[in-house]
């Protein structure tokens, strides 16, 4: 292993030098990516979760292909060019279209897992603009979603591709299917300050 003084990231189009060291203020050679990013540089996008490379919350490109962050040492990067979801929204076009597309398909849940999605998707179309719904379900293997919310991804995805026949590209409902389906009576239970309530412990 080559030893270092000190390594240069691009990071979001900026330049960043670190002193490699164990000194204070240095990084370790044994740094992982992540922890630069979120606790150094406060790029808290990409997300901690398994810390073992396994569910794909911690994704960022680096040099046109996504990597687990967490498993990728800091002094391993020097030198290039890092992009993490922080960086994809461009100033003056807004949103990048695969986050546009993610909203509009109502793409995700709780949201954690979704940066590390979009960076996989992100370098997936960027190598190729069109492809297929096997291409695009091959990307994501390595990305893990407890809300079950891959298939709105991939529906979002799928339609970006312009796969618009893939299996998953639209929905449909099990009710849709049958004829004159059993009305369902609905239940709302609203909380006593949805309209406005106030209690001993409301903040105003």
């Amino acid at each position: 292993m080559i030893k270092k003084d000190c390594i240069v990231l691009s990071i979001n189009g900026r330049k960043f030098k670190f002193s490699v060291g164990t000194g204070f203020g240095d990084v370790s050679p044994s740094e992982t990516l992540t922890h630069t990013l979120r606790r150094r540089l406060g790029y808290t996008g990409s997300k901690e979760s398994c810390d073992a490379g396994a569910c794909g919350c911690c994704a960022v490109i680096a040099d046109g292909e996504a990597i687990a962050s967490c498993m990728a040492l800091t002094v391993e990067m020097d030198g290039k060019s890092i992009t993490t979801i922080e960086g994809l929204e461009d100033p003056i076009e807004g949103l990048d279209p695969i986050q546009q597309a993610f909203i509009d398909e109502y793409s995700f849940q709780c949201g954690y897992c979704t940066p590390g999605i979009i960076m996989v998707a992100k370098a997936l179309f960027m190598s190729n603009p069109h492809p297929t719904a096997n291409e695009i379900s091959e990307a994501l293997s390595g990305n893990y979603c407890r809300c079950i919310s891959q298939y709105t991804v991939l529906r979002a995805l799928n339609k970006l591709a312009g796969n618009e026949n893939a299996e998953l590209a639209t929905f449909t409902r099990a009710s849709d299917e049958v004829e004159d389906p059993i009305p369902v009576r609905q239940e709302l239970y609203l909380s006593p300050y949805a309209n406005g309530h106030v209690c001993a412990h409301s903040l105003d």
